[in-house]
This record gives structure tokens, C-alpha cells and sequence, in this order.
């Protein structure tokens, strides 16, 4: 193509490359072995994944069998001599927890890294609390296959349960029972972790000391309508104490705004307004707003106001104005109450309260006049 060509078509040429870099970033993502990107799945090679220790277990003779979902878990047979080991643990409902408990019962079920759902569906009363310790964990129990090690994770999760190596918030991993594991400290099964301090120890002697390791990742499409998942479980847990916070600062600034403006204060205008242009003001607002009713009452405020003076009556009292009045044109006081009365019928169209004005008008101007 020509340097003319190019520079006619560069803008066309150029949306399309980014259409076509999209479509090839939708369809990578989209694939079905993106899935194994996940934390600690034991097919991603990334560094939070945990491939390798998957392979170091098969290769120490484990048998590793890796199943996803529900129902390709309960196909496994899970007998004395398997140990289950649930990652994506965040991925369970109380439904599929339940289907896990009952089909790993013959075994030993090792949960990494669970929430505090999953911790109340395994019956465990001991929430997580998240944990980041500064140096190496020692492991702090009894139990032969960890008492000699040492662990290095950068977060975790400490329940305050007995079991081994404690931090002071609670210990990294407990056993609630003795068929039950409960692994805070997932970072010994991450990739770019397995080799620091004793993690591969760990690791290898708490997956690798029965002879078949069941793999199983969870997943979200085997949860059922009565599983209790909802927006606010997926949200984090900061989330909800930040709101309260942001409201009380909110209605404590409000209180401390208004407090500090003080009631309001009433001044004389800076320049005169005549009562003319006051009273067209008043009355394009009364015509944009529709409210005859109020235009009538100012009318008929103003014509009593306008007959007492003339009369010499004491203002307010329409049952004294309209005797007088009847007296002065003649007028029966029927027409003048129904002339005059505040709780009379408003207008019903603006010709009717033109007809009004012009009524108390010519009553005003007889008033005057004798």
C-alpha cells in the first residue's frame, strides 16, 4: 500500500487491529484451560498455582488424581488410605460441603485456605482470623510429621483451635477432628513458596503420608438455589465496616456544617423594588405554576384588606366586613361572602380567575366611590 493508501486508511486499519487484539484476548481468556489459573490449583504453573507439588507428590509414588466438581468427586472412591485436599475451598456451598463431608468421611480431608462459610458448613466454631507473620513459623506441636519444621508464608489464615504453628492470632493449622485438617497457611502449597524454609517438607509429609491423594477444586455451577451464596458473602469482609464508617462521618460532618451556619438571618434588600414589579413578579410565578387557588386567595386577601380600611373595620373579622359592605353597595351579602371568603371554591380556569379579579375590582372601585 502507498503512503497516500496508508494515510487515507490508517484510522479503518488501525480500529480493526484493536478489534482483532480483542477478539484474541476474549478467546484466550475464554478458554477452558484458562481455568487453571487459579490460587493453588494443581494445574497452573504460575507462581500461585501448585503444579509442582502435585508432580513431587506423584513422583514420591502418591497417587494423585485431580477432580473438578461435585459430581466427578463423588465418582472417586475415597477409602482409609486417601487423603482428600480441597483447594478453591471459596467455591463451596453448604450443599456441596455436605456432599463432601459424606464422601470423604473413610479418609482424611485436608481443607486449604477456607473461609468462614466453608469453616461454619464444616461445623468448626473457630472463625479465621488473616495473619501475616514476619519471620519463620515454628511448628509447635507434638504431632512426629511437623514438630521438626519450620514454615515461611507471607499471609495466612489462624484459627484458635489446638494444632501446629502458632502465630498470635491463632494457629496456621489445626484439626478439629481427627479425620479434619484445616490448612491456613496455603502459600506452602504456591509454586514460588514450596522451596522456602520447610514448606515442601510440610507439604509433602501432611498430602503424601497415604498412599492416594484425591485433588478436588470446586466449583460455583454445583452450588443449588438453597446454598445461601450471596453479593454480600462474595464482597470482602472491609467492606461493610467502611460503609458504617463512611456514614457516621458523613452525618457527623452534616451536624457539624449545620451547627456552624447557624439559624437564618433576614436583611433588607440592597436596592428598592417597587410593588408593581413585586406584583407582576408574583403573579408570572402564580401563571407558571398553575396555582389559581393561592392567586385567588391573594386576591381576596387584599380586596377585605382594601374594604376594611375603607370601612373602618377591624381587620380579619368577615362577618363584620360583610354586613357593612351590604350595607355601603347594596349588594346582598351572599354574592359578597361568596366574593370574599378565603374558604370559598377556587377557580377552575384562568378565565374564571380573571372573572374574579375583575369582580373584586368593580367591588373595590364601589366601595371607594361611596
Amino acid at each position: 500500500m502507498s503512503s497516500g493508501g496508508w494515510q487515507r486508511h490508517r484510522s479503518t486499519l488501525l480500529i480493526a487491529g484493536g478489534v482483532l487484539a480483542a477478539l484474541l484476548v476474549v478467546l484466550l481468556l475464554g478458554t477452558p484451560g484458562n481455568r487453571t489459573a487459579a490460587r493453588l490449583d494443581p494445574d497452573n504453573p504460575g507462581p500461585d498455582g501448585a503444579r509442582a507439588l502435585g508432580r513431587v507428590l506423584a513422583d514420591e509414588g502418591v497417587d494423585v488424581r485431580v477432580v473438578r466438581g461435585a459430581d466427578a468427586f463423588d465418582d472417586e472412591t475415597v477409602d482409609a488410605g486417601t487423603t482428600v485436599l480441597v483447594t478453591s475451598s471459596d467455591q463451596l456451598g453448604d450443599s456441596t460441603t455436605r456432599r463432601l463431608l459424606d464422601h470423604a468421611s473413610p479418609g482424611l480431608l485436608v481443607v486449604a485456605e477456607p473461609g468462614i462459610g466453608v469453616v461454619g458448613a464444616l461445623g468448626v466454631s473457630s472463625l479465621p482470623t488473616t495473619v501475616r507473620p514476619d519471620g519463620d513459623v515454628d511448628a509447635g506441636c507434638d504431632e512426629p510429621a511437623l514438630r521438626d519444621l519450620d514454615i515461611s508464608i507471607e499471609s495466612g489464615q489462624a484459627f484458635a483451635e489446638p494444632g501446629c504453628f502458632p502465630t498470635a492470632e491463632g494457629r496456621l493449622l489445626t484439626r478439629p477432628t481427627d479425620a479434619l485438617v484445616l490448612l491456613g497457611a496455603g502459600d506452602v502449597l504456591a509454586n514460588d513458596q514450596v522451596l522456602v524454609a520447610d514448606n515442601a517438607a510440610a507439604a509433602l509429609r501432611l498430602l503424601g503420608e497415604r498412599p492416594r491423594l484425591v485433588w478436588y477444586v470446586p466449583s460455583y455451577a454445583d452450588l443449588v438455589g438453597d446454598d445461601g451464596v450471596s453479593v454480600r458473602s462474595l464482597l470482602p469482609a472491609w467492606l461493610l465496616p467502611a460503609g458504617w464508617l463512611l456514614g457516621l462521618s458523613t452525618v457527623a460532618l452534616m451536624l457539624w456544617r449545620g451547627r456552624r451556619l447557624g439559624p437564618l438571618a433576614t436583611e433588607p434588600l440592597p436596592v428598592v423594588v417597587k410593588a408593581v414589579e413585586t406584583t407582576q413578579s408574583r403573579g408570572r410565578l402564580y401563571r407558571r405554576t398553575g396555582d389559581r387557588a393561592h392567586a385567588a386567595a391573594a386576591l381576596r386577601r387584599a380586596s377585605r384588606r382594601s374594604a376594611e380600611t375603607a370601612l373602618r373595620l377591624p381587620p380579619g373579622d368577615l362577618g363584620a366586613l360583610v354586613p357593612a359592605l351590604a350595607e355601603r353597595t347594596g349588594r346582598p351579602p351572599e354574592e359578597l361572602a361568596r366574593l370574599l371568603d378565603h374558604d370559598g371554591p377556587p377557580p377552575a380556569s384562568d378565565p374564571d380567575l380573571i372573572r374574579l379579579a375583575s369582580e373584586l375590582a368593580a367591588l373595590d372601585r364601589e366601595v371607594r366611590r361611596t
